[in-house]
């Protein structure tokens, strides 16, 4: 691409692969640097916010409902109406926005499929374009694939698409406008949107996106008025574009009112983003020598924490007539051992029951081998209805007490300790690799599942806590003594890339290191 053929100020400094051109075109760029420096300043202004809250809390602050936004909770209010394209969504499916993966994604019979520009997709360059392909060749529904003698294509009946752009925290290193990175999120956003918002009109949905890693209602305020100009720009009626906000952060449990109200005008509801959410409970404590989780598979939705976030969320997002949607289920088929299959679909049907009893609209899987399962559940509830928006649960209090209440602390045992080890050094050599969606014992691993798993060790090292149920105590040396073992494991099971080598000595850092890395993929992405 030449520079005359670029808006001003914005250089690509990526490869210019065949067919790239036809995403990066001068219009769909210059949305990209309007948007850009119209908000960047606010996207940083808002990450200094939270840097600075990170600060507060490491020295003690406990989260709260804020005082400033009572009038918000206790208001009258609701969000506007649900397109009708978003009204049924009992089972949505979820991936990256790799080829293959997208066809068999809408194939799957699941309601909406959430194709994912973030957590399960490593955001290399090639991937993010290809994917931006992708979604174009997919919503105008020509995209096919020929690969092993097979041809895969869409079917006649499709799920609904609803798009994942990058968390506020991760730019597009490849992309500069006026000399400076850009906003993953918004370079993500707004490739999609000019490219598909119009088409996906007249088919009979609309650009629907899922806003990942929020932490406070001011940023649900900035996406808010990005798709205020995106749509003037576009010439788009106010309210085209709908969100439904994933909450998981344990700071953004305490705004889940004042999010929906902050994109009320463009919202589809929140959805109990489960795995991220712990991770974050992990990180906004990891100072308090006294906090404590147990394994990773001991922390279920069952937890009290857990628990109470979720009825809160369903509770909420009722109240305004928003969608509740549950979160993953992150079990996968285990083709090769029916009794650990047997277990393992068990645990995804109480999963789904559970959400639907409570009076959750829908929920997550990661594998087209479990959307009639959860489709079952949901039906049994729900019957031919789309949605259940209309239970309300005037049952639910839940205070700030019951959202801090973090059990179970125990048990911690040698095998989950090596779990975590082992899982997080898998992960990371295979998002090294490019794949960011990883089937990793029985359990589909993405950048969210991994960060519980790095997190939790660097804690456990430092929590009074943080000890064996031998009564070891956890430590950096026991650690390190670990991690060569587990990578043997792991190339046993995965081959002998490099990129794992890589990963062992990125993990040690990660979890052996005084300073804790705000998010694994910030130092990861810089190596690829």
């Amino acid at each position: 691409m030449t520079k005359n053929t670029l808006p001003e100020g914005l250089q690509i400094i990526g490869e210019m692969k065949p067919g790239f051109e036809n995403i990066l075109t001068f219009d769909a760029l210059n949305l990209v640097a309007k948007l850009t420096r119209q908000f960047e300043p606010r996207r940083r202004e808002l990450l200094a916010a939270r840097a600075a809250r990170a600060v507060r809390l490491d020295a003690g602050e406990l989260p709260d409902f804020l005082p400033e936004t009572k009038h918000i909770r206790e208001g009258d209010w609701t969000v506007a109406p649900i397109p009708p394209a978003l009204q049924c969504r009992r089972v949505e499916i979820t991936g990256p926005v790799e080829r293959k993966m997208v066809i068999n994604a809408f194939n799957s019979g699941a309601d909406s499929y959430m194709t994912d520009f973030e957590d399960s997709n490593t955001p290399n360059w090639d991937n993010q374009i290809t994917g931006q392909i992708n979604m174009r060749d997919a919503v105008r529904r020509t995209i096919s694939l020929e690969q092993n003698g097979k041809t895969y294509k869409l079917n006649e009946k499709i799920a609904t698409l609803v798009v994942r752009p990058r968390g506020w925290h991760l730019d597009e290193k490849h992309v500069l406008v006026d000399g400076k990175r850009i906003s993953g999120g918004i370079f993500d956003f707004a490739l999609f949107l000019f490219h598909n918002a119009k088409e996906q009109i007249a088919r009979g949905a609309g650009p629907f996106f899922y806003l990942p890693k929020m932490e406070s209602h001011l940023e649900a305020r900035l996406w808010n008025d990005i798709f205020i100009m995106a749509q003037d720009e576009l010439g788009l009626p106010r309210g085209t574009i709908k969100a439904t906000v994933l909450i998981e952060t344990i700071v953004a449990a305490f705004e889940m009112d004042e999010i929906l109200y902050e994109l009320r005008e463009h919202s589809s509801g929140l959805n109990a983003g489960r795995w991220d959410y712990i991770f974050s409970c992990i990180k906004k404590f990891k100072s308090d020598k006294n906090f404590c989780l147990a394994d990773r598979a001991k922390v279920t939705m069952t937890a009290p924490f857990m628990r109470a976030y979720a009825l809160l969320l369903l509770k909420t997002c009722h109240k305004r007539n928003a969608p509740a949607i549950g979160g993953m289920a992150a079990l996968i088929p285990i083709k090769n051992d029916p009794e650990k299959n047997d277990i393992a679909m068990a645990g995804v049907r109480n999963d789904k029951a559970r959400d639907a009893n409570d009076g959750y609209d829908g929920g997550w899987v990661a594998h087209p081998g479990l959307v009639d399962l959860a489709m079952t559940e949901f039906k049994k509830v729900l019957g031919d209805a789309p949605n259940q928006m209309s239970k309300q649960r005037p049952d639910v209090e839940v205070s700030a007490k019951d959202l801090l209440n973090f059990q179970p602390e125990t048990p911690i045992t040698e095998a989950g300790l090596r779990y975590n080890i082992n899982v997080g050094i898998h992960y990371l050599g295979a998002w090294l690799a490019g794949n960011g969606c990883v089937p990793i014992h029985n359990l589909m691993e993405d950048a969210a599942t991994a960060e519980i798993s790095r997190s939790q060790v660097w804690q456990w090292i430092r929590s009074v806590k943080g000890k064996l149920e031998d009564g070891r105590k956890i430590t950096a040396d026991m650690v390190r003594a670990m991690i060569p073992e587990e990578l043997a494991k792991v190339k046993e099971t995965a081959g002998s890339g490099a990129t794992y080598d890589r990963a062992a000595v990125i993990f040690e850092e990660m979890s052996t290191s005084e300073n804790f890395a705000e998010f694994l993929t910030l130092p990861l992405y810089e190596e690829i």
